[in-house]
């Protein structure tokens, strides 16, 4: 008991001094169950504390330990802001230097450009039969050309002749109309036109009438629907002339060459398209039958 008890006291004086850390009472303390140890409750272990040599220097850094993953990622990703903005840098002197180049071919295009002189008219010309009257001052004529138009004397109406057209009847699309001869705005209100100078029915060249498909009539409202090999017949006189369908266009009102003459008797049909807007122009084709 005597040696338990210089043993405690050895461990509480180790203890106080921090070189023993010990979580339970020292074994062989005495108890209140009594002195003789018969009822003393069982050893229990103790932990010794590391204690660290005199002199020794501390493992312990004072600096965070770095983590090489996530400073891997936040290098990548300054690499990648630094990619992007020096890319978005390159496109801009280079659309700089593109409007630079643009400015000056543009400039030395103008420089170089001859000034037009008015050599020859220009004559312009366009399919009848529009909806809307001619105005004056209103010529679908760019205005750097209209110096070069030279006025155009009226041209008086012929009486229509012996040969010329005076009726034209199509049954596919329910047509029974005369035949005026011109087609300008004034004689459209009267019937179909013949074209002035373009071939009579039944002779050899193109025999060309026009009609309006939305006002004064509408004769040729529904030319469009014709198909080929339909019948067209135009008279002159009492004399009918028996065409066949041969082709259907929807051209532009200036691609007057439809108007020209042909080696062959045809006959062309024009009005307006399409209905109420009229911004081009159908265009029928038909052969004289044999």
């Amino acid at each position: 008991m005597k040696k338990r008890a210089e043993r405690a006291e050895r461990l509480r004086r180790l203890a106080s001094e921090g070189r023993v850390v010990s979580s339970a009472p020292a074994q062989g303390t005495p108890s209140a169950e009594g002195v003789d140890g018969a009822n003393a409750a069982p050893p229990q272990k103790r932990t010794l504390a590391k204690i660290r040599p005199l002199g020794e220097k501390s493992s312990r850094r004072w600096w965070p330990r770095l983590n090489m993953s996530k400073l891997r990622e936040r290098s990548l990703l300054l690499v990648e802001v630094a990619a992007l903005v020096g890319l978005v840098a390159i496109l801009g002197v280079t659309f700089l230097d593109m409007r630079e180049l643009n400015r000056d071919v543009v400039e030395a295009s103008v420089s170089q450009e001859p000034t037009p002189t008015a050599t020859a008219l220009i004559e312009l010309r366009m399919l009848p039969g529009g909806h809307e009257p001619p105005v004056a001052g209103q010529e679908p004529v760019p205005a750097q050309y209209r110096h070069l138009i030279a006025p155009v004397t009226p041209v008086p109406i012929p009486t229509p002749g012996p040969e010329q057209p005076t009726r034209v009847v199509i049954p596919a699309i329910n047509v029974d109309a005369r035949v005026v001869e011109g087609d300008s705005w004034d004689q459209l209100k009267k019937g179909a036109g013949h074209h002035i100078g373009s071939a009579n029915p039944g002779e050899r060249g193109n025999c060309v009438i026009s009609a309006h498909d939305d006002i004064y009539g509408q004769i040729f409202r529904y030319l469009s629907d014709l198909e080929l090999e339909d019948e067209i017949i135009v008279y002159s006189g009492a004399q009918p002339y028996h065409y066949r369908v041969v082709a259907k266009r929807i051209i532009e009102p200036t691609e007057v060459a439809v108007m020209d003459p042909t080696p062959e008797p045809i006959l062309t049909l024009i009005t307006c398209y399409p209905f109420l807007i009229d911004t081009h122009r159908v265009v029928v084709i038909a052969a004289l039958a044999q």
